[in-house]
């Protein structure tokens, strides 16, 4: 059994970008921040962000984008997928991002 399954909770740091498919579908594309917080080994404070690229598609990609700002908690359910492309440069360019079923 195979299992690909993202559940993140964070801040959105940028408003959400609704766009056009060919297709006429609508995808929303934003970012989501989460902090994590450790003592190192000395009992020293430590922190640490991790940036996340989420994408919704359909009627939940329009819903994001009206009310999903920048700086809103947001808890995002979905999985992870990975795409390729040329990049201008000739080298092969990859990006890995939530495709979000839950927002």
């Amino acid at each position: 059994m195979n299992i690909n399954k993202v559940i993140i909770a964070g801040n959105v740091t940028r408003d959400p970008e609704l766009r056009s498919l060919p297709t006429g579908s609508k995808v929303a594309s934003f970012s989501v921040a989460t902090n994590r917080v450790w003592n190192n080994p000395q009992g020293v404070r430590q922190e640490a962000s991790d940036f996340h690229s989420v994408v919704v598609f359909a009627r939940l990609a329009e819903v994001t984008a009206q009310y999903v700002k920048k700086g809103t908690p947001v808890f995002v359910e979905g999985r992870l997928q990975t795409r390729s492309w040329d990049g201008q440069d000739g080298k092969k360019q990859y990006r890995t991002e939530i495709v979000a079923e839950k927002v």
